[in-house]
């Protein structure tokens, strides 16, 4: 599953879109990622002989950022908003309510590789509490009953694209 076939052209035409420029680093992993879903090895590697950067380097700044993943990520990223409202709200039972549907611990993604459920310290929307975030959707005021429903709407969404 964690195997995925890296495109030389593809790193190349991302290196190119920010010509080059190391200065650039963060957006050119931010492009690969969404290019993949997360950060490869072997797209890591393209990436530092391309750029003419240290490999060293590039792991440097792509693990630094919470926002880059080493590993496989799902199609959808659910963020469940640990912060002090969101937790005194109910942030605690939706994220065990996640894992239940999910079937999946905080920080795993499903085998279908279509949800990665993460807990982040807080999505700033405080006065929404408790908040889930799928990709860019704010799911605000969220009771556990809902998730079911919520999460049955991104699996129909990807069976009208035609999706697997």
């Amino acid at each position: 599953m964690n195997e995925v076939s890296i495109s030389e052209d593809t790193i190349k035409n991302i290196v190119e879109k920010y010509h080059g420029e190391k200065s650039a680093l963060i957006s050119i992993l931010q492009d690969v990622q969404k290019e993949y879903s997360f950060l490869p090895k072997d797209a890591l590697s393209l990436l530092s002989e391309e750029m003419e950067v240290p490999l060293s380097r590039v792991y440097e700044v792509s693990t630094f950022y919470n926002s880059f993943s080493l590993v496989p990520r799902g199609r959808h990223v659910i963020e469940v908003c640990a912060g002090t409202a969101c937790h005194v709200k109910g942030g605690p039972k939706l994220r065990s309510r996640l894992e239940a549907e999910l079937n999946i611990e905080c920080g795993e993604t499903t085998e279908d590789r279509m949800f990665t459920l993460e807990e982040v310290r807080c999505l700033g929307c405080c006065s929404l509490a408790p908040v889930v975030k799928v990709d860019s959707d704010i799911y605000a005021y969220l009771e556990e009953d809902k998730i079911p429903g919520i999460l049955e709407n991104y699996r129909e969404e990807r069976r009208q694209s035609g999706e697997n």
